[in-house]
């Protein structure tokens, strides 16, 4: 830093009243006007949507009512079904065709998915690979065997790919119902070699299934006032886009399979024993996991392989979709937790391979994500919340989700594992508001479920366990991709399908974004209220991202097109430097005291080289051998205060205000600090100072600062102590991708690299390495029954 310059006592008295530098000096015209208004980015608002992100008073959405059978059979694990729909036209418009879902069409051979698959071959491919390239002796689409108007004739539809329009015999007029039939069966695709939302897995061991099943049936796509009808097709990577209506389903499978569902189970007495019953009611006011059927009883069932059947019925209201599991290998165990004074039981489905981590922690985080998701959002309004572990990773539908990460054979498992599993609960059970219930279109916008959705886990895993280590929220964690080359990276506003990064676009970037705008934006208090009135008001409506822009500036007062436009509409990055820092010190005009600080000034300044040799060098000069050459200059000094001095110096004071006069009393500091940005994108500028005394101070500009002048500002910060450190964003919450240029003076960061053997290792399992029991008990209401694994 740079020894201080002095203000002139103009500048002193500029000072002391308000001030900033002239537009010419602090603005550029740059061709980018990163504080523009969102204009032609966002639709006109109209009677359907306003202006302030809230439904319109003519807001409007389709229904659609499910009345649903399927059978399935183990032996070839296929599914066939009929369903009865019920769809009501809600539009203003006449509709002379509807158009149907058929997502298990993209295991057709001749998908577009598999048509449009790109892949690389590489020295070694393994078979598992190579069948997914090839994808032979497999179909897993839709067979339609019938469709046509309930209990009458036969409608004729036409099949696209992914999706199916039914032509109808008349137009369904607005406020006009019809219900239709639809016949069909399809193979079920083996999860762990061809991957998908759905799917079953085979457990070598014991010979038995374990299914996951979504998607299996033809499901209603959204017509809305936005889109018309949604009918992009599923590719894989987009997801569903479901209207809202009541599902009553029957599922006939073997007898010895427990099945679980979205909705609750209508028929216990047919499908469950007198003690599991018990067990189930019991577990409505439980503090703890009970455990309905045990692992006994589930490896009991392993062994026999029943051929008859028991059919489950499940009744769920006001829904987007419907989802099931079924196996003879699951344990089911359930806990009641309260929100807003409502009972939701919390559920588990899990094979004894999930044990003991299932039996300890899945449940327990279902539960834990619905009380925290609802505190920040909406209550949650469904009766039940259901986890399930299969080979699926995770994946979300109405009241019940798949989930992934189960312990080694012996039980044991890492960290890693034990908040992977955690983690994934959180979020497919956190699905359940984004989009389930705040019910945004996957198909276009991911971010829109997933960055939310992302967003909240994050809140829910640090309620969960103090410094809980979550992949994705902190800024520090997504700079990485931030910093990436714009080839490899999309906005955040680009189709799901045409997304190159899925995880850091849709996941961790809106999910930083979010967080960004609670902590260092528009504070906590402001963004949790607008964030809840975003969810109020989309609640079981069909929201689109001008809604959500709308509503979080609506109801904070606080203006983020910048924000928007930036982060969800641009690739720039946050890169922030100071470039230098010049120290000020006021001219206080006292001769006593500027006379002084001179005086030192002088002293402590280094002799120049010639003047060190020149002592050396010259023994005597001129004036040491004829002291006749002095004058009164040879013993002047200039420096010595006179009371002609100390008399002006009194003049001139008072002339100034009470004020002026404190201003130079105080000795201030003024720093003027260079700002520049590198990155491109605007950020609140964070800015602490580290005094010479040791103590610091925080300050916070708003982002606006740079509304002016985008790559380069200088701002002055005033002090009474000197400061002998600046620092950018000293939190790391602004996502910063260079921290070398945050200080000033610079200071060194030092990086690390790591030395590893050719063959990696795996992740460390410290149970395991130092022989921790892994052994939990099951447990059933307060007790044990002993088991585990």
């Amino acid at each position: 830093m740079r020894l201080p310059f002095l203000l002139t006592a103009g500048v002193v008295a500029a000072l002391a009243g308000p001030w900033v530098a002239p537009a010419s000096a602090q603005s550029t015209n740059s061709g980018t006007d990163k504080f523009a208004q969102l204009g032609q980015e966002l639709p006109t608002p109209n009677t359907y949507r306003t202006a302030s992100g809230a439904p319109g008073k003519d807001y409007w959405q389709q229904r659609a009512d499910y009345n649903i059978k399927v059978s399935l059979n183990d032996d070839n694990q296929s599914i066939s079904g009929a369903e009865d729909i019920t769809y009501t036209n809600l539009s203003p418009d006449k509709l002379t065709y509807l158009w149907l879902q058929l997502d298990a069409n993209i295991y057709a051979p001749n998908s577009m998915t598999a048509s449009t698959q790109t892949a690389e071959l590489k020295d070694k491919l393994s078979f598992q690979a190579l069948e997914y390239i090839q994808r032979t002796g497999f179909d897993g689409s839709f067979k339609i065997e019938d469709v046509r108007v309930k209990g009458g004739k036969t409608l004729p539809y036409t099949v696209n790919y992914t999706m199916m329009r039914i032509d109808l015999p008349q137009a369904l007029a607005p406020k006009q119902s019809i219900t239709f039939s639809v016949k069909w069966h399809y193979n079920v695709n083996d999860h762990l070699k061809l991957g998908g939302r759905s799917g079953y897995e085979l457990f070598p061991e014991d010979k038995n299934v374990l299914y996951e099943i979504a998607q299996f049936y033809p499901r209603m796509a959204v017509y809305d006032d936005v889109n018309g009808w949604q009918h992009k097709q599923f590719l894989g990577t987009g997801e569903f886009t479901l209207p809202f209506g009541d599902y009553r389903v029957a599922i006939t499978a073997p007898a010895d399979h427990v099945v679980g569902a979205t909705g609750t189970l209508q028929n216990p007495d047919q499908v469950l024993t007198a003690t599991q019953r018990k067990r189930l009611e019991e577990a409505k006011s439980a503090k703890k996991p009970v455990v309905i059927v045990t692992q006994a009883e589930a490896t009991q069932a392993e062994k026999n392989h029943a051929k008859a059947t028991k059919t489950w019925v499940y009744a769920a209201k006001n829904v987007r979709d419907f989802a099931w599991a079924s196996s003879r290998k699951f344990i089911w165990d359930a806990m009641g937790t309260q929100v807003e004074g409502k009972p939701v039981l919390a559920m588990s489905y899990y094979p004894k391979e999930a044990n003991p981590l299932w039996g300890q922690y899945s449940t327990e985080a279902v539960a834990h994500t619905i009380r925290t998701y609802s505190k920040y959002t909406i209550p949650y309004q469904y009766p039940v919340a259901i986890s399930v572990h299969g080979s699926i990773g995770g994946m979300e539908y109405p009241m019940l989700c798949f989930n992934g990460y189960r312990p080694e054979k012996d039980g044991t498992y890492s960290a890693g594992t034990k908040y992977g599993l955690i983690s994934v609960v959180i979020h497919e059970v956190g699905h359940n508001f984004f989009p389930m219930i705040i019910n945004s279109d996957e198909r276009q916008w991911t971010w829109m479920d997933e960055g939310l959705n992302t967003f909240m886990q994050y809140l829910t895993e640090q309620e969960w366990e103090r410094n809980y280590p979550s992949r994705r929220g902190e800024p520090r964690q997504i700079v990485d991709y931030m910093r990436a080359d714009r080839n490899v990276q999309n906005p955040i506003m680009t189709n799901s399908e045409s997304v190159l990064q899925l995880g850091n676009n849709a996941y961790g970037k809106p999910a930083t974004a979010l967080n960004i705008l609670r902590e260092t934006v528009m504070g906590r208090q402001l963004f949790d209220f607008a964030f809840k009135t975003y969810a109020q008001r989309w609640a079981y409506k069909h929201p689109k991202p001008a809604d959500f822009f709308r509503t979080m500036e609506d109801a904070s007062g606080v203006d983020l097109d910048w924000f928007w436009r930036g982060w969800f509409y641009g690739t720039d990055h946050t890169d922030l430097a100071i470039e230098g820092v010049q120290w000020y010190k006021v001219d206080s005009k006292n001769p006593e005291v500027e006379n002084a600080r001179r005086r030192e000034e002088l002293n402590a300044a280094p002799q120049s080289l010639s003047q060190q040799r020149n002592l050396q060098d010259i023994q005597k000069t001129l004036i040491d051998d004829k002291p006749e050459l002095k004058d009164f200059y040879n013993g002047f000094d200039a420096l010595a205060v006179t009371d002609a001095d100390k008399a002006a110096y009194q003049k001139y004071v008072a002339t100034l205000s009470p004020q002026q006069q404190e201003t130079l009393s105080k000795g201030l500091n003024f720093y003027q600090v260079n700002l520049k940005n590198l990155g491109g994108l605007v950020m609140p500028v964070i800015v602490q100072m580290t005094y010479a005394d040791g103590s610091k101070e925080v300050v916070n500009i708003p982002a606006e600062i740079w509304r002016r002048n985008n790559a380069e500002v200088t701002k002055v910060f005033v002090t009474e102590k000197p400061v002998a450190a600046f620092t950018l964003d000293p939190f790391l919450q602004t996502a910063d991708t260079d921290l070398s240029n945050n200080a000033f003076p610079r200071q060194l960061a030092p990086s690390r690299f790591e030395l590893f053997q050719q063959q990696q290792q795996a992740a460390p399992n410290p149970m395991q390495q130092r022989n921790v029991s892994s052994q939990q008990p099951q447990r059933v209401g307060g007790g044990s029954t002993g088991g585990g694994k």
